[in-house]
C-alpha cells in the first residue's frame, strides 16, 4: 500500500495516494505519541477532559470527511461517512468489552486510560494487517465478497444470540486462552507497580497485572478486527478509506470512554443494531457480487446504506432509553 497508487478490486484508481498514505501515517503516528505523553503521568480523566479530546477526535473525521469532498467529489465522501459510522457503532462495542476487563481486573482508575491506549494501539495494527489481506482478497476475485458476506452474517447471529440470552456482559475473563497461557509461561504479581508491564520480583521476571490485561485487550482486538474489516469493506472497496475510517474510529475512544462510562450499560438494545447493520452490510456485499455476475440483480447505494444505518442507530438508541425510563419506573414502583 506505499506506492504511488493502489488499484481497487473494481478497477478504480484508490483515492490514497503514496504521499497521502505517507502523510496519513504519520499524523497517525503524531497523534498516538502525543496520546502517549498524555498518559505518560497516570491520573484519573475527568468529564471535562474527556469530552474535549472527544469533540476534537469527532471534528478531524468531520472536516476531513468535507475535504475528501471537496477533493474527489460526493461518492467517496459518502462512503467515508457511512464507513466511520459504521466503525465508529463497532468501536463502541468494544468499550463494552474493554468496560468489562477494566473491571473484572480492577485496574485502578490512574491506569485506565493507558490500558485504553495500549488496547487502541494494538487494534490500529492489527486492522491494518486485515485490511491490507482484504485488498488483497477483493484483487484475487469476485469470490471475496461472499467470503465477507458469510464473517458478517456469521458475527451477526453471534451477536444477537448473545444480545437476547444477556451473554455478552457475563464471560469470565479469567478463562481466556491468552490469560491462562500467559499466567502458565510467566508469574504475575499480585498488585500492580504504575504503568510497568514488567518487574524484578524476589530475584526473577514478573508480569504485573497491566501486562495481563493488556494482552487480554489484544486478544479481544483480534475478533473485533475480524468483524469490523469486511464490514467496511461492504461499504468502499478502497483500501485508504476503509484504513481511515477505521484509524478515526479508533482514535477518541480513548477519550469516548469516560463520556460514556455510565451510559454505556444504558445502550441495552446496542448489539441488537449492530447485529442488523452487520446483516445488512452482508446482503450488500452479496448483492455486489451477484450484480457482478449477473448485471439485472440491483445493487445497494452508499446514500441508501448510510441512511439504513443512520436510522437503526436511531431507533435502538431510543429503544434503550425507553427500556431504561420503564427499568426506572418499575423500580421505584416496587420500592413504593
Amino acid at each position: 500500500m506505499s506506492g504511488s497508487s493502489f488499484v481497487v478490486a473494481a478497477g478504480t484508481q484508490s483515492v490514497g495516494t503514496g504521499w497521502l498514505w505517507a502523510v496519513s501515517i504519520a499524523a497517525l503516528i503524531a497523534l498516538l505519541v502525543a496520546d502517549f505523553a498524555i498518559t505518560h503521568r497516570p491520573h484519573e480523566v475527568s468529564l471535562r477532559e474527556a469530552v474535549g479530546w472527544s469533540v476534537f477526535y469527532l471534528a478531524l473525521p468531520v472536516l476531513f470527511g468535507i475535504g475528501l469532498w471537496w477533493w474527489t467529489g460526493t461518492d467517496q465522501a459518502l462512503e467515508f461517512f457511512a464507513g466511520f459510522v459504521v466503525e465508529k457503532s463497532l468501536s463502541v462495542d468494544n468499550l463494552f468489552v474493554f468496560m468489562l476487563l477494566l473491571t473484572a481486573f480492577a485496574v485502578p482508575k490512574p491506569l485506565v486510560q493507558r490500558v485504553l491506549l495500549y488496547g487502541i494501539v494494538g487494534a490500529l495494527v492489527l486492522r491494518g494487517a486485515f485490511i491490507a489481506m482484504g485488498a488483497a482478497l477483493l484483487q484475487a476475485g469476485t469470490w471475496a465478497f461472499l467470503v465477507f458476506g458469510a464473517i458478517l452474517f456469521v458475527t451477526a447471529v453471534k451477536i444477537l444470540r448473545e444480545a437476547l440470552g444477556g451473554e455478552s456482559m457475563e464471560r469470565d475473563v479469567s478463562q481466556m486462552r491468552s490469560v491462562r497461557l500467559l499466567r502458565k509461561l510467566m508469574p504475575v504479581t499480585e498488585d500492580y507497580r504504575g504503568t510497568s508491564l514488567t518487574v524484578r520480583s524476589a530475584g526473577k521476571r514478573a508480569l504485573t497485572p497491566l501486562a495481563v490485561v493488556v494482552v487480554a485487550v489484544f486478544a479481544t482486538d483480534v475478533v473485533f478486527a475480524v468483524d469490523s474489516v469486511p464490514a467496511v469493506y461492504g461499504i468502499t472497496e478502497d483500501p485508504y478509506l476503509v484504513f481511515t475510517t477505521n484509524a478515526f474510529a479508533l482514535l477518541g475512544l480513548r477519550a469516548l470512554y469516560f463520556v460514556l462510562q455510565s451510559a454505556l450499560g444504558k445502550l441495552v438494545h446496542l448489539n441488537h443494531g449492530l447485529s442488523l447493520i452487520l446483516a445488512f452490510i452482508g446482503v450488500k456485499l452479496m448483492l455486489h457480487w451477484a450484480h457482478g455476475l449477473w448485471p439485472a440483480v440491483p445493487e445497494i447505494s452508499t446514500p441508501v446504506s448510510l441512511s439504513v444505518i443512520v436510522v437503526i442507530l436511531g431507533v435502538v438508541t431510543l429503544t434503550s432509553l425507553r427500556a431504561g425510563r420503564r427499568s426506572v419506573e418499575k423500580e421505584t414502583a416496587n420500592g413504593g
